[in-house]
């Protein structure tokens, strides 16, 4: 009872978390777990093993993942999925939530849970993105986003299989965030102040030679 109560809470928090990230890739794993038998998901969760719901999810992957690689335009694509990522990571963990036999509260909980936590993963991930735009080489956003694809699929994988390990390293990742996040702000606001003092800058011109 205690180890599917744990898992239970596992599932919640990580579909949450993942979904701030990259809420495609959460859909699409959860749903090949569900539907290949490796997990059981809450019934309000096995609409994701649809196939139908499978496809959507993974042709919305290929898309992100394409533009989750160009600069400037994986920004904006995080700014138009704040409004997307965030609702659905606090639907999924309130689903999720269903495992743990409590009702409206538990359900309630999730909702709460899940949606702070899409919060904090979601605005990580965007602020860590437009600090890296301000470098004009692209590897670092190649990088970074295979790096968050592997964190959600490696992390939905760990909390379905080691949900305590998966726990503690979600409360690592939020004392990072709460650590970090102040300092990126900071860095991005110094690089739009400067940008807009070289946008202000009068141009130069020489003056006529004397006659």
């Amino acid at each position: 009872m205690e180890s599917q109560t744990i898992q239970s809470i596992a599932l919640m928090l990580g579909a949450g978390w993942a979904s701030g990230l990259n809420l495609y890739a959460a859909m699409l794993v959860l749903g090949w777990m569900g539907a290949s038998g490796q997990v059981d998901l809450p019934q309000s969760l096995e609409i994701l093993s649809n196939p139908m719901v499978m496809g959507a999810a993974g042709l919305m992957f290929v898309v992100e993942f394409f533009t989750d690689k160009i600069p400037g335009l994986d920004s904006l694509w995080d700014a138009l999925h704040t409004f997307i990522r965030i609702p659905a990571g606090a639907l999924m963990a309130a689903g999720a939530a269903q495992g743990l036999d409590m009702g409206a509260a538990g359900e309630l909980v999730g909702l709460v849970l899940g949606g702070s936590l899409a919060t904090t993963s979601h605005v990580s991930k965007t602020s860590a993105r437009a600090l890296i735009n301000t470098s004009p080489e692209p590897v670092s956003n190649w990088t970074a986003s295979v790096t968050e694809d592997a964190a959600v699929i490696g992390g939905l994988w760990t909390a379905l299989n080691y949900p305590w390990l998966f726990v503690l390293l979600l409360a690592v990742f939020i004392l990072l965030a709460i650590w970090l996040l102040p300092k990126v702000w900071r860095l991005l606001k110094a690089a739009g102040t400067t940008l807009s003092s070289w946008l202000r800058k009068p141009a130069t011109t020489g003056t006529p030679p004397k006659t």
